[in-house]
């Protein structure tokens, strides 16, 4: 059995993952900022006879994340499997967003999971093994797209500290890898700016037809989220799983479009092609 530290699991996936994880027998550690919002996982676990430990965690606090991680270690010497699973998500013009809110997207897309690896790594390295998974999205595999840039290159970011974190800890027998989600029925669209009116000025209207084909993408046509939470699951018990792993048909159906559009510039026409036929004709 693993003990696995889950971030983000008030709802979607990370709530499913700390659920499968869960099912396998693994001493699970499900993380929220608020534990008020626990209900659901509470019930679910419940429902299933499942042992879950809600702890309080808020990733963009270094005391709040040291604290969390110390005392799991204290109880079992280190985490073996950690899933940076929390993140938020955000809708805006690059040069009318709130500064504030774009920061806020990297502080707990990027830099939460830094704070927990930092954490959790002195423990797994000692014991010379561990698995580190950090939940990105497909947007990190495909060319930016409007009014969802600080999103994407949040997510893109955290692949490539990934990818290098990756090199830095195999000699001391720790895995990482990504998991990269495309649209599923989860609570960032209810709880991001996406459903928000868009900002007004001279982007508006073309904010308001891209922030729709999000919404309509993941709650109308996302997955279901327990989905996600069994390949996660998958992931951390597969010694040979690669260090990226799309997950979900319209995943891989982006990732084959940027292949088959070659260019930034071939890309823009193919991407808008797949937003008109969700949203209709682009307003600008």
């Amino acid at each position: 059995m693993a003990v696995v530290l889950i971030t983000g699991c008030s709802t979607g996936i990370g709530l499913d993952a700390a659920l499968a994880f869960a099912r396998r027998g693994d001493t699970t550690y499900a993380s929220m900022r608020d534990l008020a919002k626990a209900t659901a996982l509470k019930d679910r676990a419940q429902a299933e006879g499942l042992d879950v430990d809600v702890v309080q965690v808020d990733v963009t606090d270094d005391d709040s994340v040291a604290a969390a991680i110390g005392s799991i270690e204290d109880r079992h010497g280190a985490i073996d499997v950690l899933v940076n699973n929390a993140g938020i998500g955000s809708s805006g013009p690059i040069e009318l967003i709130d500064l504030d809110k774009a920061m806020a997207v990297y502080d707990t897309n990027v830099w939460g999971a830094v704070r927990t690896v930092r954490a959790a790594l002195p423990a797994m390295r000692a014991r010379g093994a561990g698995v580190i998974i950090n939940v990105t999205s497909v947007a990190s595999r495909v060319p930016g797209t409007q009014y969802g840039g600080f999103y994407s290159s949040s997510k893109r970011a955290l692949g490539t500290l990934s990818e290098a974190l990756a090199m830095e800890v195999n000699p001391f027998g720790i895995r990482v890898a990504c998991v990269e989600p495309g649209f599923f029925d989860t609570e960032i669209f209810a709880s991001s700016d996406w459903k928000n009116p868009a900002i007004p000025g001279a982007y508006e209207a073309d904010q308001e037809w891209t922030n729709r084909f999000y919404v309509l993408s993941g709650e109308a046509m996302g997955a279901d989220p327990a989905l996600a939470g069994t390949f996660i699951a998958d992931i951390a018990a597969d010694p040979d799983a690669p260090m990226h792993n799309l997950l979900g048909d319209d995943a891989h159906q982006f990732v084959g479009l940027v292949e088959q559009s070659g260019t930034f510039e071939g890309w823009i026409p193919a991407i808008t092609a797949v937003v008109e036929g969700v949203c209709g004709p682009r307003p600008v």
